[in-house]
């Protein structure tokens, strides 16, 4: 029987690549996204830019923005799967009207709200509670009493804070 040749991994620097791949996927994780998704918001971004704007700040905007996203920066939801299920699940409106698409883009001006036959589901009651505590972004208006929240403004970047380096998501695309 012959010896086996056990190949240790030695811990290396990580390529450009990897660091690159690595900050993008962070990203796109922690917003849920399959890739298409998160790559036609990179290209959305890119080509935004070029007619005036930053594309790092087009990007997060763009994030920050989907209907998912927004409802858990109101605090209805703990976590972003949470707020993607309450979206899906039809329990949010928007101005008025079901909405049940999670990437839906909201606007400025959008009122977001719960539906009020869902406001009875245990789920939402202890939502009221945990939100006496919670402090919104300053682009939403949220009144907790009533459950909804006004977009009145565009996210920044300091209150994103993705925690990764966004450039090298642009530079993996660009490859």
């Amino acid at each position: 029987m012959q010896n086996a040749v056990v190949r240790k991994h030695r811990p290396g620097q990580t390529s450009e690549y990897g660091r690159q791949l690595s900050e993008k996927q962070v990203l796109r994780n922690s917003y849920l996204l399959r890739e298409k998704q998160f790559k036609n918001y990179v290209q959305a971004a890119v080509e935004q830019s070029r007619k005036g704007g930053d594309s790092r700040d087009l990007l997060l905007q763009y994030l920050e923005r989907r209907l998912d996203n927004t409802v858990f920066r109101m605090g209805f939801a703990q976590t972003r799967n949470q707020a993607k299920q309450m979206v899906s699940h039809g329990h949010i409106l928007v101005n008025g009207r079901k909405v049940g698409v999670a990437s839906y883009r909201t606007k400025v001006g959008d009122v977001i709200a719960i539906r009020p036959q869902s406001l009875e589901k245990v789920l939402f009651k202890n939502a009221s509670l945990a939100m006496k505590k919670y402090e919104a972004p300053s682009w939403i208006a949220l009144n907790k009493e009533e459950m909804k929240g006004t977009v009145q403004g565009l996210p920044t970047v300091q209150e994103a804070n993705p925690g990764v380096d966004i450039p090298l998501i642009f530079e993996f695309y660009s490859r």
